[in-house]
Protein backbone atom coordinates (compact mmCIF):
# COMPACT_ATOMS: atom_id res chain seq x y z
CA UNK A 1 0.00 0.00 0.00
CA UNK A 2 1.62 3.36 -0.69
CA UNK A 3 2.53 5.89 1.83
CA UNK A 4 -0.57 7.49 3.45
CA UNK A 5 -0.84 11.18 2.34
CA UNK A 6 -4.10 11.93 3.90
CA UNK A 7 -6.20 11.07 6.91
CA UNK A 8 -9.44 11.45 7.47
CA UNK A 9 -11.08 11.19 11.33
CA UNK A 10 -14.34 11.22 13.16
CA UNK A 11 -16.41 10.72 15.93
CA UNK A 12 -19.68 9.00 15.99
CA UNK A 13 -22.13 8.07 18.34
CA UNK A 14 -22.87 9.48 21.98
CA UNK A 15 -19.78 11.99 23.28
CA UNK A 16 -17.68 10.29 25.79
CA UNK A 17 -14.97 12.12 27.64
CA UNK A 18 -11.42 11.05 25.96
CA UNK A 19 -12.23 11.90 22.39
CA UNK A 20 -10.27 15.30 21.76
CA UNK A 21 -7.37 13.13 23.29
CA UNK A 22 -7.53 10.75 20.53
CA UNK A 23 -8.26 13.46 17.74
CA UNK A 24 -5.15 15.32 19.16
CA UNK A 25 -2.83 12.36 19.03
CA UNK A 26 -4.24 11.44 15.31
CA UNK A 27 -2.82 14.86 14.77
CA UNK A 28 0.52 15.20 16.23
CA UNK A 29 1.72 11.78 15.22
CA UNK A 30 0.28 11.62 11.75
CA UNK A 31 2.12 15.28 11.28
CA UNK A 32 5.40 13.45 12.00
CA UNK A 33 4.69 11.36 9.30
CA UNK A 34 4.26 14.06 6.84
CA UNK A 35 0.01 13.04 6.61
CA UNK A 36 -2.39 16.11 6.39
CA UNK A 37 -6.14 15.21 9.01
CA UNK A 38 -9.08 16.20 7.84
CA UNK A 39 -11.94 16.32 10.78
CA UNK A 40 -14.82 15.26 9.26
CA UNK A 41 -17.83 17.20 11.45
CA UNK A 42 -21.00 15.24 13.10
CA UNK A 43 -19.56 11.61 12.23
CA UNK A 44 -21.02 10.02 9.30
CA UNK A 45 -23.43 12.94 8.47
CA UNK A 46 -20.09 14.50 8.04
CA UNK A 47 -19.42 11.96 4.83
CA UNK A 48 -22.96 12.04 3.61
CA UNK A 49 -23.77 15.49 3.55
CA UNK A 50 -20.67 17.63 2.37
CA UNK A 51 -21.13 19.42 -0.67
CA UNK A 52 -17.88 17.96 -2.78
CA UNK A 53 -15.81 20.80 -4.30
CA UNK A 54 -12.37 22.38 -4.49
CA UNK A 55 -12.81 23.82 -1.15
CA UNK A 56 -13.65 21.82 1.92
CA UNK A 57 -17.07 22.35 2.71
CA UNK A 58 -16.52 24.22 6.40
CA UNK A 59 -19.70 22.94 7.94
CA UNK A 60 -18.73 19.32 7.41
CA UNK A 61 -14.33 19.76 7.12
CA UNK A 62 -11.77 20.81 8.61
CA UNK A 63 -7.93 21.08 8.38
CA UNK A 64 -6.45 19.97 11.37
CA UNK A 65 -3.35 20.82 12.95
CA UNK A 66 -1.21 21.30 15.56
CA UNK A 67 -2.53 24.57 16.69
CA UNK A 68 -5.93 24.02 15.82
CA UNK A 69 -5.91 20.82 18.14
CA UNK A 70 -3.20 22.15 21.04
CA UNK A 71 -5.50 22.28 23.96
CA UNK A 72 -8.41 20.42 23.06
CA UNK A 73 -7.15 17.51 24.75
CA UNK A 74 -8.27 19.47 28.43
CA UNK A 75 -11.93 19.54 27.38
CA UNK A 76 -14.52 16.81 27.08
CA UNK A 77 -16.73 16.18 24.01
CA UNK A 78 -15.71 16.16 20.72
CA UNK A 79 -14.49 19.04 18.63
CA UNK A 80 -15.93 17.43 15.90
CA UNK A 81 -18.98 17.04 16.93
CA UNK A 82 -20.87 13.90 16.83
CA UNK A 83 -24.51 12.20 15.40
CA UNK A 84 -26.11 8.69 15.02
CA UNK A 85 -26.46 9.08 11.27
CA UNK A 86 -26.64 5.32 9.54
CA UNK A 87 -25.81 5.99 5.73
CA UNK A 88 -26.91 2.25 4.99
CA UNK A 89 -29.94 3.33 6.58
CA UNK A 90 -31.30 7.02 6.05
CA UNK A 91 -34.49 8.24 6.31
CA UNK A 92 -36.09 10.66 3.51
CA UNK A 93 -36.26 13.50 5.78
CA UNK A 94 -32.58 13.58 6.65
CA UNK A 95 -31.23 13.41 2.96
CA UNK A 96 -29.00 15.81 2.09
CA UNK A 97 -30.45 18.77 0.96
CA UNK A 98 -28.05 19.26 -1.75
CA UNK A 99 -28.99 15.89 -3.43
CA UNK A 100 -31.71 16.53 -6.15
CA UNK A 101 -35.06 14.86 -6.10
CA UNK A 102 -34.18 13.00 -9.26
CA UNK A 103 -31.42 11.25 -7.76
CA UNK A 104 -32.49 10.30 -4.53
CA UNK A 105 -34.15 7.14 -6.19
CA UNK A 106 -30.86 5.11 -6.96
CA UNK A 107 -30.48 5.23 -3.42
CA UNK A 108 -33.49 3.99 -2.32
CA UNK A 109 -33.84 0.66 -0.79
CA UNK A 110 -37.44 0.87 0.63
CA UNK A 111 -40.55 3.04 1.11
CA UNK A 112 -38.52 5.29 3.43
CA UNK A 113 -34.80 4.28 3.25
CA UNK A 114 -31.80 5.00 1.16
CA UNK A 115 -28.23 3.26 1.48
CA UNK A 116 -25.60 6.64 0.79
CA UNK A 117 -22.96 4.22 0.81
CA UNK A 118 -21.89 4.56 -2.75
CA UNK A 119 -22.26 8.71 -2.14
CA UNK A 120 -19.99 8.12 1.16
CA UNK A 121 -17.27 6.02 -0.88
CA UNK A 122 -17.68 8.84 -3.53
CA UNK A 123 -17.00 11.99 -0.96
CA UNK A 124 -14.48 9.42 0.46
CA UNK A 125 -12.63 9.22 -3.21
CA UNK A 126 -13.12 13.51 -3.81
CA UNK A 127 -11.91 14.13 -0.28
CA UNK A 128 -8.25 12.08 -1.63
CA UNK A 129 -8.67 9.99 1.63
CA UNK A 130 -5.80 7.49 1.82
CA UNK A 131 -6.86 6.10 5.36
CA UNK A 132 -10.10 6.85 7.24
CA UNK A 133 -9.85 6.59 11.35
CA UNK A 134 -13.21 5.99 13.11
CA UNK A 135 -13.97 6.57 16.77
CA UNK A 136 -17.43 5.05 18.47
CA UNK A 137 -19.16 2.61 19.57
CA UNK A 138 -20.92 -0.61 18.14
CA UNK A 139 -22.86 1.58 15.69
CA UNK A 140 -19.91 3.48 14.35
CA UNK A 141 -17.86 0.58 14.19
CA UNK A 142 -20.99 -1.25 12.62
CA UNK A 143 -20.71 1.11 9.43
CA UNK A 144 -16.86 0.75 9.46
CA UNK A 145 -16.85 -2.54 9.06
CA UNK A 146 -19.45 -1.90 6.06
CA UNK A 147 -16.67 0.35 4.28
CA UNK A 148 -14.06 -2.05 5.30
CA UNK A 149 -15.89 -4.17 3.18
CA UNK A 150 -15.85 -1.76 -0.04
CA UNK A 151 -12.19 -1.35 0.14
CA UNK A 152 -11.81 1.95 2.30
CA UNK A 153 -8.51 1.76 4.00
CA UNK A 154 -9.93 2.36 7.50
CA UNK A 155 -8.77 1.64 11.33
CA UNK A 156 -11.40 1.64 13.84
CA UNK A 157 -11.13 2.72 18.01
CA UNK A 158 -13.96 1.63 20.23
CA UNK A 159 -15.02 4.31 22.59
CA UNK A 160 -18.26 4.04 25.06
CA UNK A 161 -19.32 3.91 28.84
CA UNK A 162 -20.91 1.12 28.44
CA UNK A 163 -17.19 -0.66 27.70
CA UNK A 164 -19.07 -3.44 25.75
CA UNK A 165 -17.43 -3.53 22.22
CA UNK A 166 -16.66 -7.01 21.06
CA UNK A 167 -12.75 -7.98 21.12
CA UNK A 168 -11.56 -5.31 23.63
CA UNK A 169 -11.27 -5.20 27.38
CA UNK A 170 -11.43 -1.72 27.48
CA UNK A 171 -13.42 1.07 25.53
CA UNK A 172 -12.39 4.88 25.79
CA UNK A 173 -14.95 6.78 28.64
CA UNK A 174 -15.72 4.21 30.80
CA UNK A 175 -12.90 4.69 33.28
CA UNK A 176 -14.05 8.35 33.60
CA UNK A 177 -17.74 7.07 33.52
CA UNK A 178 -16.79 4.93 36.78
CA UNK A 179 -14.98 7.71 38.25
CA UNK A 180 -18.29 9.97 38.10
CA UNK A 181 -20.92 7.45 39.23
CA UNK A 182 -18.39 6.33 42.42
CA UNK A 183 -18.33 10.77 43.51
CA UNK A 184 -22.24 11.25 42.80
CA UNK A 185 -22.92 7.67 44.47
CA UNK A 186 -20.95 8.87 47.84
CA UNK A 187 -21.78 12.61 47.56
CA UNK A 188 -25.66 11.32 47.75
CA UNK A 189 -24.95 9.29 50.73
CA UNK A 190 -25.62 11.87 53.07
CA UNK A 191 -29.01 12.79 52.00
CA UNK A 192 -30.08 9.16 51.47
CA UNK A 193 -28.78 8.81 54.94
CA UNK A 194 -29.95 11.67 56.13
CA UNK A 195 -33.57 10.93 55.09
CA UNK A 196 -33.06 6.87 55.56
CA UNK A 197 -34.23 5.90 52.33
CA UNK A 198 -33.24 2.98 49.64
CA UNK A 199 -31.59 4.87 46.92
CA UNK A 200 -31.57 3.53 43.18
CA UNK A 201 -29.08 4.86 40.65
CA UNK A 202 -29.69 4.05 37.13
CA UNK A 203 -26.57 4.15 35.11
CA UNK A 204 -25.46 2.90 31.54
CA UNK A 205 -26.11 -0.68 30.18
CA UNK A 206 -28.37 -1.41 27.60
CA UNK A 207 -26.79 -4.84 26.95
CA UNK A 208 -24.37 -4.88 29.01
CA UNK A 209 -23.62 -4.40 32.94
CA UNK A 210 -19.80 -3.72 33.21
CA UNK A 211 -20.60 0.03 34.34
CA UNK A 212 -23.25 -1.01 37.03
CA UNK A 213 -20.59 -3.90 37.43
CA UNK A 214 -17.22 -1.62 38.45
CA UNK A 215 -19.47 1.09 39.95
CA UNK A 216 -20.99 -1.42 42.33
CA UNK A 217 -17.18 -2.69 42.67
CA UNK A 218 -15.86 0.49 43.90
CA UNK A 219 -18.84 1.71 46.10
CA UNK A 220 -19.70 -1.74 47.71
CA UNK A 221 -22.90 -1.37 46.59
CA UNK A 222 -25.27 -4.14 45.35
CA UNK A 223 -26.44 -3.72 41.42
CA UNK A 224 -28.10 -5.61 38.76
CA UNK A 225 -27.11 -6.04 35.20
CA UNK A 226 -28.83 -6.93 31.85
CA UNK A 227 -26.99 -10.35 31.77
CA UNK A 228 -28.84 -12.02 35.06
CA UNK A 229 -32.46 -11.49 35.19
CA UNK A 230 -32.72 -10.95 38.84
CA UNK A 231 -35.26 -12.08 41.91
CA UNK A 232 -37.18 -9.12 42.88
CA UNK A 233 -38.01 -10.42 46.50
CA UNK A 234 -35.11 -11.14 47.35
CA UNK A 235 -32.92 -7.91 45.98
CA UNK A 236 -35.68 -6.08 48.17
CA UNK A 237 -35.01 -8.53 51.40
CA UNK A 238 -31.64 -7.72 51.11
CA UNK A 239 -31.94 -4.16 50.71
CA UNK A 240 -33.65 -4.17 53.96
CA UNK A 241 -31.55 -6.16 55.20
CA UNK A 242 -28.70 -3.63 54.32
CA UNK A 243 -30.47 -0.93 55.46
CA UNK A 244 -31.38 -1.71 59.16
CA UNK A 245 -27.79 -3.14 59.36
CA UNK A 246 -26.59 0.33 58.22
CA UNK A 247 -25.99 3.01 61.24
CA UNK A 248 -26.99 5.68 58.95
CA UNK A 249 -29.99 3.34 57.68
CA UNK A 250 -29.91 3.53 54.03
CA UNK A 251 -29.18 0.95 51.28
CA UNK A 252 -27.87 1.23 47.66
CA UNK A 253 -28.57 -0.26 44.42
CA UNK A 254 -27.50 0.41 40.96
CA UNK A 255 -29.11 -0.99 37.95
CA UNK A 256 -27.99 -1.22 34.39
CA UNK A 257 -30.36 0.26 32.34
CA UNK A 258 -31.17 -3.07 30.47
CA UNK A 259 -31.80 -4.83 34.10
CA UNK A 260 -35.04 -6.17 34.70
CA UNK A 261 -36.34 -9.15 37.56
CA UNK A 262 -37.53 -12.58 36.58
CA UNK A 263 -41.02 -12.75 34.90
CA UNK A 264 -41.20 -8.19 34.51
CA UNK A 265 -40.54 -6.37 31.00
CA UNK A 266 -39.70 -3.33 30.45
CA UNK A 267 -41.33 -1.76 27.51
CA UNK A 268 -39.39 0.32 24.79
CA UNK A 269 -41.14 3.62 23.59
CA UNK A 270 -40.16 6.37 21.05
CA UNK A 271 -38.92 6.79 17.57
CA UNK A 272 -36.09 3.95 16.35
CA UNK A 273 -32.79 5.71 15.95
CA UNK A 274 -30.50 5.09 12.71
CA UNK A 275 -29.65 1.90 14.37
CA UNK A 276 -33.33 0.47 15.12
CA UNK A 277 -32.59 1.43 18.79
CA UNK A 278 -35.80 2.69 20.86
CA UNK A 279 -35.20 4.13 24.64
CA UNK A 280 -35.82 1.54 27.59
CA UNK A 281 -38.70 2.60 30.47
CA UNK A 282 -36.36 3.61 33.66
CA UNK A 283 -35.72 0.65 35.22
CA UNK A 284 -34.69 3.23 37.94
CA UNK A 285 -37.98 4.77 38.78
CA UNK A 286 -39.53 1.13 38.27
CA UNK A 287 -37.68 -0.48 41.14
CA UNK A 288 -37.84 2.15 43.51
CA UNK A 289 -41.62 1.59 43.24
CA UNK A 290 -41.75 -1.66 43.11
CA UNK A 291 -39.49 -0.67 47.03
CA UNK A 292 -41.94 1.29 47.82
CA UNK A 293 -44.90 -0.78 47.09
CA UNK A 294 -44.13 -4.01 48.19
CA UNK A 295 -42.22 -2.79 51.65
CA UNK A 296 -43.36 0.55 52.35
CA UNK A 297 -39.56 1.67 52.46
CA UNK A 298 -38.90 5.61 51.15
CA UNK A 299 -36.97 4.63 48.03
CA UNK A 300 -35.62 7.17 45.58
CA UNK A 301 -34.20 7.22 42.02
CA UNK A 302 -30.95 8.89 40.52
CA UNK A 303 -30.39 8.97 36.71
CA UNK A 304 -26.77 8.38 36.12
CA UNK A 305 -26.54 8.63 32.96
CA UNK A 306 -25.55 11.97 30.72
CA UNK A 307 -23.83 13.47 33.18
CA UNK A 308 -20.79 10.70 33.10
CA UNK A 309 -20.41 11.68 29.70
CA UNK A 310 -19.90 15.15 30.51
CA UNK A 311 -16.39 16.98 31.20
CA UNK A 312 -12.81 16.19 30.69
CA UNK A 313 -11.47 12.51 30.48
CA UNK A 314 -9.94 11.61 33.68
CA UNK A 315 -5.96 10.30 34.10
CA UNK A 316 -6.50 6.99 32.58
CA UNK A 317 -9.23 7.39 29.86
CA UNK A 318 -6.71 10.28 28.21
CA UNK A 319 -3.70 7.56 28.47
CA UNK A 320 -5.53 5.15 26.76
CA UNK A 321 -6.88 7.56 24.30
CA UNK A 322 -3.33 8.97 23.47
CA UNK A 323 -2.06 5.21 23.61
CA UNK A 324 -4.58 3.60 20.95
CA UNK A 325 -4.38 6.97 18.35
CA UNK A 326 -0.75 6.49 18.72
CA UNK A 327 -0.98 3.10 17.54
CA UNK A 328 -3.09 3.79 14.96
CA UNK A 329 -1.32 6.39 13.39
CA UNK A 330 1.70 3.35 13.77
CA UNK A 331 -0.62 1.26 11.68
CA UNK A 332 -1.10 3.75 8.87
CA UNK A 333 2.90 4.58 8.77
CA UNK A 334 3.69 0.82 8.54
CA UNK A 335 1.22 -0.12 5.68
CA UNK A 336 -1.20 -2.27 4.77
CA UNK A 337 -3.01 -2.80 7.97
CA UNK A 338 -6.65 -1.90 7.58
CA UNK A 339 -9.92 -3.41 8.78
CA UNK A 340 -8.53 -3.45 12.19
CA UNK A 341 -9.70 -1.82 15.39
CA UNK A 342 -6.76 -1.11 17.98
CA UNK A 343 -7.99 -2.80 21.59
CA UNK A 344 -6.94 -4.19 24.91
CA UNK A 345 -6.22 -7.92 24.99
CA UNK A 346 -5.27 -9.87 28.12
CA UNK A 347 -4.20 -6.70 29.42
CA UNK A 348 -2.36 -5.56 26.53
CA UNK A 349 -2.36 -3.29 23.78
CA UNK A 350 -3.20 -4.89 20.54
CA UNK A 351 -5.26 -4.66 17.30
CA UNK A 352 -8.28 -6.96 16.51
CA UNK A 353 -10.92 -7.23 13.07
CA UNK A 354 -13.87 -4.50 13.58
CA UNK A 355 -16.44 -6.61 15.56
CA UNK A 356 -19.03 -7.77 13.37
CA UNK A 357 -22.35 -5.53 14.58
CA UNK A 358 -25.10 -6.45 17.15
CA UNK A 359 -22.76 -8.77 19.29
CA UNK A 360 -22.20 -6.59 22.24
CA UNK A 361 -19.61 -8.21 24.89
CA UNK A 362 -21.49 -9.42 28.06
CA UNK A 363 -20.18 -9.60 31.42
CA UNK A 364 -19.32 -13.09 32.32
CA UNK A 365 -21.65 -14.01 34.86
CA UNK A 366 -19.88 -16.94 36.62
CA UNK A 367 -16.42 -15.31 37.12
CA UNK A 368 -17.63 -11.65 37.34
CA UNK A 369 -21.18 -11.56 39.74
CA UNK A 370 -22.00 -13.04 42.32
CA UNK A 371 -26.05 -14.04 41.74
CA UNK A 372 -27.07 -14.30 45.46
CA UNK A 373 -25.63 -11.62 46.91
CA UNK A 374 -25.92 -8.73 43.65
CA UNK A 375 -22.44 -7.78 43.96
CA UNK A 376 -19.59 -8.15 41.97
CA UNK A 377 -17.12 -11.00 42.65
CA UNK A 378 -14.38 -9.81 44.58
CA UNK A 379 -12.31 -12.92 45.20
CA UNK A 380 -10.33 -15.45 43.32
CA UNK A 381 -8.96 -12.64 40.98
CA UNK A 382 -4.92 -13.86 41.27
CA UNK A 383 -4.08 -13.90 37.77
CA UNK A 384 -7.20 -12.42 36.13
CA UNK A 385 -6.97 -9.44 33.73
CA UNK A 386 -7.09 -5.62 35.55
CA UNK A 387 -10.38 -5.23 34.03
CA UNK A 388 -11.63 -8.33 35.86
CA UNK A 389 -12.61 -10.18 32.81
CA UNK A 390 -11.23 -11.00 29.30
CA UNK A 391 -12.38 -9.62 26.20
CA UNK A 392 -15.04 -12.55 24.69
CA UNK A 393 -15.44 -13.05 21.39
CA UNK A 394 -13.74 -14.85 17.90
CA UNK A 395 -11.53 -11.54 17.71
CA UNK A 396 -7.74 -12.39 17.40
CA UNK A 397 -5.37 -10.28 18.46
CA UNK A 398 -1.64 -9.65 16.37
CA UNK A 399 1.25 -7.97 16.82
Amino acid sequence: MPQARRIGILTGGGDVPGLNSVIKSVVYNATEIGCEVIGIRRGWEGLTHMRPGPELDREYLIRLDRNNTRTIDRTGGTMLHTSRTNPSKTRTHRLPVHLPAGDAGRYQTSDDLYDLTPMVLDNISALGLDYLVTIGGDDTLSYSKVLDGHGVPLIAIPKTMDNDVQGTEYCIGFSTAITRAKDAINRQRSTLGSHERIGVFRIFGRDAGFSALYTAYVTSARCVIPEAPFDLERLLDVLIEDKRANPSRYAIVIASEGAIWQGGELAEFGEADAYGHRRKVDVGFALAEQIKQRTGEEAVNSELTYDLRSGEADSLDQMVAMTFANIAVDLIRDGGVTGRMIAIVDGKYAHVPIPEPGNPRKVDVGSMYDLVRFRPQYHDRLGRPLLLGASVGSAVAVG
